[in-house]
């Protein structure tokens, strides 16, 4: 069978079991709900027993394949859940698991969990060969952008529906800043959600904006690794938000600084390459930059010059001198503000914010 995604698991259990399963991805949420769908299946057939299994550096996999060899004296079938943290299994757990994969599936059915795997793992033997001879599940992360129409689809299936029009977008809007970047808190709010509004007329319950401002808490954690995508989008607010957010977790400004610092240095050796004649594809490969930031920096770089570049890398120069203590007078002095400053100066280069506020370009030195 070849690599699925998770949302085609269920029909792909429906048709039958097809074992050893291979379930990978970094989404906590998303990868126990592929778990418990495929423990839900193998129970109905009677792989009722659950037997969890750590891989670390002292585990014997020769032990495991003989146990998985083994039959049950009265019958007993069970579920044999192997994790594997790191998502390398080494030498010998490559070649027992290509073996594993193999073998005919008996009493014992085996479940391989394993985070987010790169593509040239994708390309092993081993993962080739349990997604060939079982069923490879893969969990995708739940972007930002993607956010707002999983938690409706989630709303719907509790019989949950936001407004028409511009209400139901601020409905949204809502939902995916207080949720954003932890999935599990966005499933909890939907469950909440479902339980503490009042049924309305027919089978749907429509959900208002005030509602929602009272029952729904603010659980977003933010990744400083994706603020160069947020950045790159011109999405000021939601740059604000994830500043405040990554303030308020604790996270030191020069990181950030370093971070939004490294951005600007790609910027330049794109744009020089760009200037040079080289391809935009052969540099993002070069500049380690691919994914949803490929895409934004693709459509970004017409509006970035070089001596708009430049000019903001001489502002995260007298950032750094902020964060230090050295009082630029270019820039606040407060190291917080100081990045701030910086971020909003880099998403206005991308997507001018006159227009977008009462405050037009004034906004940059909140």
């Amino acid at each position: 069978m070849p690599l699925i995604r998770q949302a085609q698991l269920a029909d792909a259990l429906r048709s039958g079991l097809r074992g050893p399963y291979t379930v990978f991805g970094d989404e906590l949420l998303l990868v126990m709900e592929a778990v418990d769908a495929i423990r839900a299946a193998a129970a109905q057939v009677g792989y009722e027993r659950a037997e969890p299994r750590q891989v670390d550096k002292d585990f014997d996999w020769q032990v495991l394949l003989a146990q998985l060899r083994e039959r049950s004296l009265f019958g007993e079938r069970r579920l044999v859940e192997l994790r594997i943290p790191g998502g390398k299994p080494g030498r010998d757990g490559s070649a027992a698991l290509t073996e594993l994969a193999r073998q005919e599936q008996g009493d014992s059915l085996a479940l391989v969990l394993l985070p987010r795997l790169d593509a040239a793992t994708q390309k092993s033997d081993w993962f080739g060969a349990l997604a060939e001879h079982g069923t490879a599940v893969r969990v995708d992360t739940i972007e930002p952008a993607q956010l707002g129409a999983w938690m409706r689809q989630r709303l719907l299936q509790h019989g949950l529906r936001l407004p028409e029009g511009a209400a139901g977008q601020e409905c949204m809007e809502l939902l995916v800043a207080r949720t954003e970047g932890n999935l599990l808190a966005a499933h909890q709010e939907v469950e909440k959600l479902a339980l503490l509004l009042e049924p309305g007329e027919g089978s749907d319950r429509a959900v208002e904006l005030q509602q929602l401002q009272q029952l729904v808490q603010d659980a977003a954690r933010y990744n400083v690794f994706r603020l160069a995508e947020t950045v790159l989008a011109g999405d000021a607010a939601r740059l604000l938000r994830m500043l405040d957010g990554l303030q308020g977790e604790g996270v030191a400004p020069v990181l950030v600084h370093w971070t939004l610092a490294e951005e600007l240095r790609a910027w330049l050796r794109m744009r020089q390459g760009l200037d040079s004649g080289q391809g935009f594809a052969a540099l993002a490969r070069a500049n380690r930059i691919w994914g949803p930031r490929e895409k934004l920096l693709q459509r970004a770089l017409p509006h970035l010059g070089l001596r708009a570049i430049e000019a903001l890398l001489l502002r995260a120069a007298a950032c750094d001198r902020a964060i230090k203590g050295l009082r630029p007078p270019e820039l606040p002095h407060e190291p917080w503000q100081a990045v701030r400053q910086l971020a909003l100066a880099m998403a206005e280069v991308v997507a001018p914010l006159a227009g977008a506020s009462p405050l037009g370009p004034r906004l940059v030195l909140l």
